[in-house]
């Protein structure tokens, strides 16, 4: 299993698994259907992860073709020197070994984070949530008809049946080497995946995007920005949670009420902070502890501040280092916004719902990291290596 899967062969995997996907189209949205009708329901935002349907599938298909069309992330020279004594060294990326992915209700993570992996000549354990079961399975036995028709080994992609005693056991004494481990979900996954984990551990934290309407912003970009952020997706961690208003912005409490009559009409439950709750007759916050929370939920909170300067202070207290969008039509404020915040991805006039590998040119991504070691927002398959030097010499010694 240490030797790399040439180019070709990973290529042909992959291009082979977007056709299977399209001729098991209808079977997977039956499949599908069985871990909807098993699930509580309880979780709206779990409930839309889990969904798989003909847009879902889509995106699978596209995300296998484009992978296959991109370079080989693998091999790539990122440093050259040649020593006085004649020494040739070159630094090149090479794959991790194995990865293991652990994530909750996502069928189409089985898909893309399978292929992201692989593409990168590593060898991938996935380990998925029981509420998707079924759709995992079925892509799984997809994965290892792609890789048996190139005949190549099955155990490039393994899926761990586990529950979470027996999660918990694998991850504190493997039964086989794992390189890196990538948690995909909340945070109390998260939490158990690098409280036992004993090799390195990338996270994809929460979300909690903020976004900051300036004195100088634009009013109807930003209800358009704040509309979308909020409402298109609430389930994914790229969705907005908090909005701050500069006090300074000419009649705030106009666009403050403007601001909640739109949401409302798509019954986001709004609370605000005091001088916000009074400007409007929205419910108070109860303290300022739901200031860090990720909602995954139509709900969110607004509060006033006064200053570009407070709402950065404000923003790099509470925010989970994912993304922050300052809307305003002065450059130079929207860069020292930029500059200081202190989150993956930050954005000037635009929504957060565009942290996204896909949306950034990645064909993909395998997580969005909120951690600042290896890589840093959508982890796409040129980061998905390490890497490894080559010395050449001819008898040197030191």
């Amino acid at each position: 299993m240490n030797t790399i899967l040439s180019i070709e062969k990973r290529n042909a995997v992959l291009s082979r698994m977007a056709v299977l996907l399209e001729q098991e189209r209808a079977n997977l949205k039956t499949i599908n259907q069985h871990d909807l009708n098993n699930y509580s329901g309880e979780d709206l935002a779990m409930e839309k992860r889990l969904l798989v349907d003909d847009s879902k599938i889509d995106g699978m298909i596209l995300s296998m073709q484009q992978l296959a069309s991109q370079e080989d992330p693998v091999g790539v020279e990122r440093f050259h020197f040649v020593h006085d004594n004649g020494l040739k060294i070159i630094n090149k990326t090479a794959a991790f070994g194995t990865i293991m992915i652990i994530y909750e209700s996502r069928p189409d993570v089985t898909v893309e984070a399978g292929g992201i992996a692989f593409k990168s000549g590593n060898k991938i354990l996935l380990k998925g949530g029981k509420e998707s079961l079924l759709s995992n399975l079925k892509i799984v036995e997809l994965w290892h008809q792609a890789l048996k028709e190139n005949t190549i080994s099955t155990e490039w992609v393994e899926y761990l049946n586990y529950n979470r005693a027996e999660t918990q056991s694998f991850l504190e004494k493997p039964t086989q080497k794992v390189d890196l481990i990538v948690p995909r979900g909340g945070e109390q996954l998260i939490a158990f995946t690098k409280k036992h984990a004993t090799c390195p551990v990338i996270v994809s934290g929460r979300g909690n995007n903020f976004v900051y309407v300036s004195q100088e912003a634009d009013l109807q970009k930003a209800l358009d920005i704040i509309i979308n952020g909020k409402t298109t997706n609430i389930g994914v961690c790229n969705a907005l949670d908090k909005v701050l208003i500069d006090s300074n912005l000419e009649n705030w409490q106009e666009f403050a009420n403007k601001l909640v009559s739109e949401l409302q009409k798509y019954k986001v439950e709004i609370l605000g902070d005091e001088r916000f709750s009074k400007a409007t007759n929205i419910p108070l916050i109860d303290n300022n502890e739901i200031w860090h929370e990720e909602f995954l939920n139509y709900k969110i909170v607004i509060g006033i501040v006064d200053s570009n300067e407070a709402a950065i202070a404000k923003i790099n207290k509470y925010s989970g280092g994912h993304s922050a969008s300052i809307i305003t039509d002065k450059n130079t404020v929207a860069q020292q916004f930029m500059d200081k915040v202190d989150c993956a991805a930050v954005y000037q006039n635009a929504s957060t719902r565009f942290t996204d590998g896909g949306q950034f040119g990645l064909g993909g991504e395998l997580a969005i990291s909120t951690d600042k070691l290896h890589q840093r927002g959508p982890i796409g398959l040129q980061h998905l290596v390490t890497n490894k030097w080559y010395i050449y010499g001819d008898g040197q010694v030191r």
